[in-house]
């Protein structure tokens, strides 16, 4: 990840903005702060990534909890829910 810092950031801002649709920026303040610029595509990929990290680990956990549901080949009362 490219690092810069705000008062470089600012004068250059067009450049990291384009920088910024290939990876994302880390723009660091001397307090130690930061903050990092990237492109509205990559951000919903992380969202996107997250929700379906947590879905994941939602089903994982119910599983080892047993709260599973047993269905069996050609059983169509399954399907009930999904018929309006």
């Amino acid at each position: 990840m490219e690092s810069t810092s705000p008062r470089t950031f600012r004068a250059n801002l067009k450049e990291y903005m384009d920088m910024a649709d290939e990876k994302p920026i880390r723009i660091q303040k001397r307090e130690g702060n930061a903050c990092v610029l990237m492109s509205e595509e990559y951000y919903e990929g992380l969202l996107n990534e997250i929700s379906s990290l947590q879905k994941s680990l939602l089903s994982a956990n119910q599983a080892l909890k047993g709260e599973t549901t047993e269905y069996k080949i050609g059983d169509k009362d399954r399907l009930k829910r999904f018929k309006k």
